[in-house]
């Protein structure tokens, strides 16, 4: 038997739902890889320039933010699951991870991750 730690990261909630699906790690919406319909947008702030990922993600989880933040206010125009002050998600988090919004509680799971670099683990760093 395996045993994997699921690994909480707290946050603030901006938008209600929750949702499961594999990270995007995006750091500038201008100079990064698709996000793919469904992926959940990890960022470590949003601004309008920010606004057509949204329309394509199943949810978004950001470092720098609040309830009346851009990101807070365009999940929930979009009715996406969103999670804010996320302390170093875009650390912790990598593109491919198994994730878990709950935006009621205001957290996220990574429910499962590729190997970390050579040692490297989230907890060291937050």
């Amino acid at each position: 038997f395996g045993f994997m730690m699921t690994l909480i990261l707290p946050g603030q909630t901006a938008s209600p739902g929750s949702y499961t699906g594999r990270a995007r790690v995006i750091i500038n919406p201008k100079q990064s890889p698709e996000l793919l319909p469904g992926e959940i947008l990890v960022a470590p702030y949003t601004d309008p320039s920010w606004t057509p990922l949204f329309l394509t993600a199943g949810g978004a989880v950001v470092e720098i933010g609040s309830y009346l933040s851009h990101a807070g206010t365009a999940a929930r125009e979009y009715t996406l699951p969103c999670v804010v002050d996320v302390t170093k998600c875009t650390t912790c988090i990598r593109t491919g991870d198994f994730l878990w919004i709950d935006g009621e509680k205001g957290e996220v799971q990574i429910l499962e991750t590729g190997q970390p670099a050579a040692g490297e683990t989230c907890e060291d760093s937050l």
